[in-house]
């Protein structure tokens, strides 16, 4: 009886002096940091804080060690003295250490590669920032008045079929578009006004729906501003922005900015491309209490520009042009966008969280373009038109709950989707000179829907994470034709359930391994759904990864991976000509790798390296390449940030030979560029260089196997037609912080 009392004792004393710590977590201006890291190195313990900055940390005991930690923050380290009180840590900023990085206890841990990159090398036109996303690659084809042309894991995306873009939980694809299934024009996102970028590769996020294939990208915008800034920019080429942001208002309750930009540009091609674009961006925040916030969200994009369009080699091998010259410079466009977005969150008590947001958009776009030249009509051309005009009306509602029965915490999340686009006058059409309308080959409403429902949980069992999801969505697809002879408005539904699973073991602090499954899909265009012109309505994806994050030096952060991607059915809406593509099944393969290192104090390296096997899986070997997807990329870079002010880098891309074709008789050429930028911050000033292509090489930016006619040929030729890359190019920056 003695030795039960006394281990009773014994085991009360434990449980007495273990016990949870509790707190909050701040910046410099009193917001919650999100994702911050708390350790307790005593009892080898991890926690991380939520999106109001509470953290919870468990088995602690007076006189533990504890650090909290953020990347770009000073680290706190303290010792535990009481738990009377919840504690209220603010953190301040710092300049970015390698050695601040914990690899956090979550099934998203690859955050940590973007959030190094933002930091060391904030981007400043919005081409650039969808390259701070590890093994992303993107190319122009029309001086930034198009959307980018995407690469990522063996797949040429073309404008977006295959990955998810959001801005603050407002979709950025657009379904059935004129030019092309999930086009993505994100010049409407000012960069300064990024705070953080967050990315998955494969469809494992079930919060994540159409287009999810390869992957996301979802950017974040800063709720507030740190200071005031106005920038101006000037380089060849006629280039110059102007870029401003003003906090109007910023105090405990209420915080409200406004930013803008303009940008000219006649660009490097003989025939000047009278490139414009101004964007508007505001945002209002208000604390209606403790645990309540409501958001507005506001802004506006119009652009416009000329073009000199994809070129065919043959012309520039005999001299007829030269690289920059132009077959057809009647090429060009213009469009708009504004959006508008209120977003409700309120936290109930500390383990409970709910976000609800409602958003609208109206998008205009016009494009003028001929690839063929004078293929199909011999005396005009092949000049198209695509139009349409666009609203968009949409909500997201997420409800998230932390549980935790006894050793097992679970993170619930569940939440609905629903998006409704409207496109009127969605047009193809020949046209001579921009103006004159010779045929009308498509025109029509398109009107298309989209509910989706989700559900995901993440359970931790010790250092096992466990985390299984389901995503469900229905779509209606509906086509007026405006060409039919008789009324035609046809309407067709699809629906499709995408399971996920996800495990993540975390070794400790500085390893964590995971694998990932997941069936993710993209949607066919409406107006192919309707006419039942493909034999898949929601082609789906099934994708699995594998890999490791590792920090084996307190300055290197490594991610590795193996992966696999199963599409039962690739497909090209080809808006220039109306038709749609279809290729089949197809697999890819590859191996990811990631590197962060910091050799030297303020001294960063970076690499991103993919490599990918892509292939048709029906087609006999040897005709099954598939066009233009990249086998090999890879992005690095060396920067230098010093406390004096003083910083630079250089940064290097490359892109492997790919096939152009199904049989690879033509291929598409890579490249190496190498970038320089050099800058010095002094007071509030920001004086800065950069200058792209330092090497002045000759590359091809965007290619394409393209069957053409030149006027004075018989004959059609099927060859490489390319856009030329930038040549050595210098512009200099002068920003000022107020």
């Amino acid at each position: 009886m003695k030795f039960y009392t006394l281990f009773f004792l014994a085991f009360l004393m434990h449980n007495l002096d273990a016990q949870e710590l509790e707190g909050y977590i701040y910046n410099y201006d009193n917001s919650p940091i999100e994702w911050a890291n708390i350790i307790n190195y005593t009892k080898s313990e991890h926690s991380h804080s939520g999106p109001n900055g509470y953290f919870k940390i468990k088995n602690c005991s007076i006189g533990d060690s504890l650090v909290v930690s953020f990347l770009g923050y000073k680290s706190q380290s303290f010792e535990l003295k009481a738990f009377d009180k919840l504690l209220q840590i603010k953190l301040a900023v710092k300049s970015v250490s390698i050695d601040e990085v914990v690899i956090s206890p979550t099934i998203d841990a690859l955050h940590l590669f973007t959030d190094i990159n933002t930091s060391i090398n904030p981007v400043s036109s919005s081409q650039e920032v969808l390259t701070q996303v590890p093994g992303l690659f993107i190319g122009q084809h029309a001086g930034g008045g198009k959307a980018e042309q995407i690469f990522l894991r063996g797949f040429d995306i073309d404008h977006g079929t295959d990955i998810s873009i959001s801005v603050d939980g407002l979709p950025v694809n657009m379904v059935s578009h004129a030019h092309g299934q999930g086009y993505a024009d994100l010049h409407f996102l000012i960069p300064e006004t990024i705070e953080n970028i967050d990315f998955g590769k494969g469809s494992y996020s079930a919060d994540k729906g159409n287009f999810t294939t390869a992957g996301f990208v979802e950017f974040n915008t800063k709720k507030k501003l740190n200071h005031n800034l106005l920038k101006l920019e000037a380089g060849q080429f006629d280039m110059q922005r102007i870029m401003t942001m003003y906090s109007l208002v910023d105090n405990k309750k209420t915080s409200a900015y406004i930013a803008g930009e303009h940008i000219s540009n006649n660009g490097f091609f003989e025939s000047p491309q009278n490139f414009r674009r101004t964007n508007v961006f505001g945002k209002l925040s208000e604390k209606l209490s403790d645990k309540q916030t409501l958001t507005l969200t506001a802004s506006h994009f119009t652009s416009r520009w000329d073009a000199s369009g994809q070129i065919p080699g043959r012309s520039v091998a005999d001299n007829s042009i030269t690289r920059f010259g132009a077959i057809d410079d009647t090429e060009g466009g213009q469009t708009s966008r504004t959006n508008l977005l209120l977003e409700y969150a309120q936290t109930i008590g500390n383990n409970t969280f709910f976000i609800n947001s409602i958003f609208f958009t109206h998008y205009d776009f016009e494009l003028f373009s001929n690839f063929t030249f004078f293929l199909n009509d011999p005396i005009n051309g092949d000049q198209i038109k695509q139009f349409e005009d666009r609203n968009i009306w949409g909500l997201n509602s997420e409800y998230s709950k932390i549980i935790e029965l006894g050793q097992v915490n679970m993170n619930w999340k569940a939440g609905l989707n629903f998006r409704y686009d409207n496109s009127n006058d969605n047009e193809l059409s020949r046209t001579a000179n921009r103006t004159d309308v010779l045929e009308r080959i498509k025109l029509g409403n398109v009107n298309e829907s989209n509910l989706g429902l989700y559900i995901k949980n993440e359970i931790v069992f010790g250092n096992l994470i466990i985390s299984p999801g389901l995503r469900f969505d229905y779509f209606i697809f509906n086509y007026q034709d405006a060409l039919s002879q008789t009324y035609s408005n046809s309407t067709n539904t699809a629906k499709i359930f995408s399971p996920k699973l996800s495990g993540v073991y975390q070794h400790n602090n500085n390893f964590q391994s995971y694998i990932k499954l997941g069936q993710g899909f993209h949607s066919n265009d409406s107006r192919v759904v309707v006419q039942q012109e493909a034999t898949e309505t929601l082609p789906k994806s099934l994708n699995v990864d594998a890999g490791i994050i590792w920090k084996p030096r307190p300055k290197l952060l490594v991610n590795t991976g193996l992966w696999y991607l199963y599409l039962n059915q690739e497909f090209v809406y080809v808006g220039d000509e109306g038709i749609v593509e279809l290729s089949g099944e197809t697999k890819r393969q590859g191996l990811d790798l990631s590197i962060r290192y910091e050799p030297l104090n303020q001294l960063f390296l970076t690499v991103d390296a993919n490599y990918t096997i892509a292939r048709s899986i029906n087609e006999t070997k040897g005709e099954d390449y598939i066009p233009l997807a990249p086998d090999l990329t890879i992005t690095s870079s060396l920067k230098y940030i010093s406390n004096s002010g003083l910083y630079g880098g250089v940064d290097f891309k490359y892109l492997d030979n790919r096939p152009a074709n199904e049989n690879n008789s033509i291929v598409a050429e890579g490249y190496g560029i190498f970038d320089v930028n050099l800058g010095y911050k002094f007071h509030h000033f920001n004086f800065g260089i950069q200058i792209e292509n330092v090497m002045n090489s000759e590359w091809n930016e965007t290619q394409f196997a393209t069957t053409s006619r030149l006027a004075n040929e018989s004959n059609a030729v099927e060859e490489i037609h390319f856009t030329p890359g930038t040549p050595f190019k210098i512009k200099g920056s002068i920003a000022y912080n107020f």
